[in-house]
């Protein structure tokens, strides 16, 4: 059977978010919950042994790489959950959820992930795992996605266009899902769809390579993205 690489850090906010006025044994309860939910979804059997967790330590070389703009600036002032350290050390006692250093838990799962290959599911509501060509399962519409290696890529590219505003990455001023499929159209390999993209920017390799490092999901440990031609 396939692994299920599980995006942890979903799976504390939710508990802990969803519990705010009740205990940690709640907070804790509710995360069994939606981790079970998740196994019934994506294996045929509950076996455990299978699944594979991950959440993101504090550290991150995104930060010190942002200069257009802060990473994950806009949430800087947002006020977590009471029972969230509480559930991740949960995480990690009871599910052996491994920690990130220096990097997020979506570069772990994407490393994961090329480790084992196509057949691998890895289940979360983050949208930047669609630039892996593995099985997304999206654990709130709890719908499967095959990426392919060519859709993988498409929608790297798209986002290197529009940025993520949830991580504040900017991308290019006045350029949505819209203006970016327009662009990318007729593309049928990745160096050309790299060409589109560059055209875009106008040539400003600074802006793109920050842009695409920025929201680049590792495949290998201390992975930075290159342009196609530079690999």
């Amino acid at each position: 059977m396939s692994k299920v690489l599980l995006d942890g850090d979903i799976i504390a906010y939710r508990s802990a978010y969803s519990t705010e006025e009740m205990t940690r044994e709640d907070a804790e309860h509710k995360a069994d919950e939606l981790i079970e939910d998740v196994v019934s979804f994506t294996m045929f059997e509950h076996d455990f042994s299978l699944l594979e967790v991950f959440l993101t330590g504090p550290t991150n070389f995104r930060c010190d790489l942002a200069t257009i703009a802060p990473y994950k600036g806009n949430r800087k002032d947002s006020v977590k959950p009471k029972h969230l350290t509480a559930v991740r050390n949960y995480l990690t006692e009871e599910y052996a959820a491994v920690v990130s250093v220096d990097e997020e838990a979506d570069d772990l799962i994407a490393i994961r992930a090329t480790e084992l290959g196509r057949g691998t599911v890895i289940a979360s509501v983050d949208k930047d795992f669609l630039q892996v060509p593995v099985t997304f399962f999206n654990t709130g519409r709890r719908e499967f996605t095959e990426v392919s290696e060519f859709d993988a890529h498409y929608n790297f590219y798209t986002q290197v266009l529009t940025g993520d505003r949830a991580d504040n990455i900017k991308g290019l001023a006045n350029i949505g899902p819209k203006k970016a499929e327009r662009a990318l159209e007729g593309a049928t390999t990745e160096e050309e769809l790299y060409a589109r993209v560059y055209d875009m920017y106008d040539g400003d390799m600074g802006a793109l390579l920050e842009n695409a490092r920025l929201l680049w999901l590792r495949r290998k440990e201390g992975q930075m993205w290159l342009p196609p031609d530079q690999r």
